[in-house]
């Protein structure tokens, strides 16, 4: 396995058990709408070619990187999870 398919291997199974964790925490609340979501955070140079949630530089916004790990874009996750991911950051660049 190359080292890039190593890296998306790696992002992917992150990003799926952080989407994991938020889903647990939804289905944990039950019936309770009037709980709060979660702090969100922007965290740079996770995202997967075409899969970020804004960004600045090359592109205007929303899907449009055209290269992974981009330390110019952006995907959204729960507050605390950005500074476990390899490569994450909360600034820009």
């Amino acid at each position: 396995m190359s080292a890039i398919s190593l890296k998306t291997a790696t992002l992917s199974a992150l990003l799926g058990a952080a989407a994991l964790v938020v889903a647990g925490t939804a289905a944990a609340a039950g019936t309770d709408k009037a709980m709060d979501k979660p702090a969100m955070e922007k965290c740079f140079g996770v995202n997967k070619a075409g899969k970020n949630d804004c960004a600045a530089g090359d592109h205007s916004c929303a899907g449009q990187s055209t290269k992974a790990m981009d330390k110019a874009s952006f995907v959204e996750l729960p507050a605390g999870v950005c500074a476990k991911l390899a490569g994450g950051s909360l600034t820009k660049g």
